[in-house]
């Protein structure tokens, strides 16, 4: 009889030990795992604090978030359908050279629309110009629209253009000989820019002036003909369109396809040489000898390179 109960509380016996033993090992488990976690969660917040206390850390680590939210970002968009993902900047605007031409003054705006008509360039990048040979003129005591006129002459106001003997961008820099000048804009590669091409230019044709000692030899040092007989006609060409500027500047209604008129030469600005030499290449302002002699110019004409 004893037999037969043992028989049957033998299975019992079986289950509650088998519930002991798994009752037992889950919980071995949760507190291997929990322990597990405790010392997850510890090296966590170690790693934390220390990458806390190093800034480069810190950076890189949201570089690579940074990164990666990007790129995520950008495989959406391309799969879209749009291009410019990957490629649009929302600071792009800060690198335009424009300016809204409400912001000018009233002879600035003047100046602005005339040369935008004139010459066919946008109002916006042009009055950016304007503004700026105001600003610098104004520093360096040369009248503005002196500035704008060597930038009509020289490029049309491309400020990618570039002669056959090297200069280049609006003011017709010669980058190679004045690459120094650049340095203060992050090299030479800066010529490109109209505003930096604008600046340096101004500096060559302060320096061209204060060394001739009058505008005009100052301009035919500056395109590089102090040393021919002639600069044909440049100087000329500079003075007359300045002339036009200046006229749009003080108020008066100047068609925009007014000619350039050159100022009559005095006797004091003609040489043999001036009617018999054909001009030769333009060379480096910087390069050129000192052989031409002051040129007077009619006192109305003198003045218009000083600021106003």
């Amino acid at each position: 009889m004893k037999a037969i109960q043992s028989l049957r509380r033998a299975p019992r016996a079986c289950a509650r030990s088998a519930t002991i033993f798994l009752r037992d090992v889950g919980h071995g488990l949760l507190e291997i795992s929990h322990n597990t976690l405790a010392l997850l969660g510890l090296a966590v917040v170690a790693v934390l604090v220390f990458g806390a206390g190093r800034a480069e850390l810190r950076e890189q680590v949201e570089v690579q978030a940074l990164q990666w939210l990007q790129g995520r970002q950008e495989a959406r968009a391309l799969g879209a359908g749009d291009l410019l993902a990957g490629v649009a900047e929302q600071d792009a605007v800060n690198r335009a050279t424009a300016v809204d031409p409400r912001e000018l003054t009233r002879e600035q705006a003047a100046v602005a629309q005339w040369i935008s008509r004139r010459y066919r360039v946008a109002p916006e990048p042009i009055g950016r110009l304007v503004q700026e040979a105001w600003t610098i003129g104004q520093r360096a005591r040369l009248d503005p629209t002196l500035i704008l006129a060597i930038m009509a002459i020289e490029s049309s106001f491309n400020p990618f253009a570039q002669s056959s003997v090297g200069a280049q961008g609006l003011m017709q820099v010669m980058t190679r000989v004045h690459d120094d000048k650049y340095e203060a804009f992050g090299g030479v590669h800066a010529a490109f820019d109209p505003v930096s091409n604008l600046r340096v230019g101004v500096q060559v044709l302060k320096d061209c002036i204060a060394r001739a000692g009058t505008l005009y030899d100052g301009l035919r040092y500056y395109v590089g003909a102090a040393g021919l007989g002639s600069d044909g006609g440049y100087a000329g060409r500079v003075i007359g369109e300045q002339a036009n500027l200046r006229a749009v500047a003080d108020g008066r209604k100047l068609p925009v396809n007014a000619p350039i008129v050159a100022p009559a030469p005095t006797p004091a600005s003609v040489t043999a040489a001036d009617e018999s030499t054909p001009p030769g290449p333009a060379a480096s302002p910087a390069a050129v000898p000192d052989k031409a002699g002051p040129a007077a110019l009619p006192a109305h004409l003198a003045q218009l390179s000083l600021p106003r």
